[in-house]
C-alpha cells in the first residue's frame, strides 16, 4: 500500500514537472515585442532587428512593390528548391517520407471569429477615442493643448522637408531597438532629467494659462 502512493505520488510529481517545463518552453517560445526590443533573446532580436531595416532600406530603394515581388519571389525559390531536393533524395533512397511540407499544410492557418471581433471591437475603441481626442482638439476645446499640437504640426514641417517617411521609418526602426536597452543601463540619470524636464514644462505652461485672458480662462473651466 505504502509503495503504490509511492509509486503514485511520484508519478503525480514526474507529471507536474513535466507541465511546469511545457508551460515554461510555452512561455520562451512566445515573446512579446517588449522582449524582443529590449533584446531579451539577443539572436531573436536580432534577426527581427535585421529583416525589419533590410526591408526598410529596400523600401527606400526600390517600390512597394518590387520589394513585395522580390520577398515574394526569394520566398517561392528557397520552398521550390526544397520541394525538388526533397523529392530527388526521396527516389534515390526510395523512400516515401511524403510532402516535406505536409506538417505545415496541415496546420489551421484560418482566423477564429471570436480572434477576429476581438481585434476589430478593440481597434474601434482606439479609433473612437482618437476622433473624440482630434474633435477636442482642433474645435479647441482646450486652448493650451491645440497650441501644443499646433507647436508640434509646425516643428513636424521642417522634420517632412529633411527626411522623408521611409528615412523617418528607418530611424525610427533603429531608435526602437537602440533605445529601451539604452534606457534600462542609466535608467536612474535619465529618469532625473526627464522629471526636470517635466517640472519646466508644467512651470511654462502654468505662467502661460495665467497670462490668458479672463474669457479663455472661463470657457476652459466651463
Amino acid at each position: 500500500m505504502a509503495d503504490s502512493m509511492t509509486q503514485s505520488a511520484q508519478i503525480s510529481s514526474s507529471h507536474g514537472l513535466a507541465d511546469g517545463q511545457n508551460s515554461v518552453a510555452t512561455k520562451d517560445s512566445k515573446m512579446s515585442v517588449k522582449d524582443l526590443v529590449h533584446w531579451r533573446d539577443p539572436k531573436k532580436s536580432g534577426v527581427v532587428f535585421g529583416l525589419s531595416l533590410l526591408t526598410l532600406l529596400s523600401l527606400a530603394a526600390f517600390s512597394v512593390i518590387s520589394v513585395v515581388s522580390y520577398l515574394l519571389l526569394a520566398l517561392l525559390c528557397v520552398t521550390i528548391s526544397f520541394r525538388i531536393y526533397k523529392a530527388v533524395v526521396q527516389a534515390v533512397q526510395k523512400s516515401d517520407d511524403g510532402h516535406p511540407f505536409k506538417a505545415l499544410m496541415e496546420k489551421d492557418v484560418s482566423v477564429p471569429p471570436e480572434t477576429f471581433r476581438k481585434h476589430v471591437d478593440s481597434s474601434l475603441t482606439h479609433i473612437n477615442r482618437l476622433l473624440k481626442q482630434l474633435r477636442k482638439l482642433f474645435l479647441v476645446e482646450d486652448l493650451i493643448d491645440s497650441l501644443k499640437l499646433a507647436v508640434v504640426m509646425w516643428l513636424l514641417t521642417y522634420v517632412g522637408a529633411v527626411f522623408n517617411g521611409i528615412t523617418i521609418l528607418i530611424l525610427a526602426d533603429i531608435l526602437l531597438f537602440a533605445v529601451p536597452p539604452f534606457y534600462e543601463k542609466n535608467k536612474t540619470q535619465i529618469d532625473h532629467y526627464m522629471e526636470i524636464a517635466r517640472t519646466q514644462v508644467n512651470t511654462t505652461m502654468a505662467k502661460l494659462q495665467e497670462k490668458l485672458p479672463g474669457a479663455i480662462k472661463r470657457t476652459k473651466a466651463e
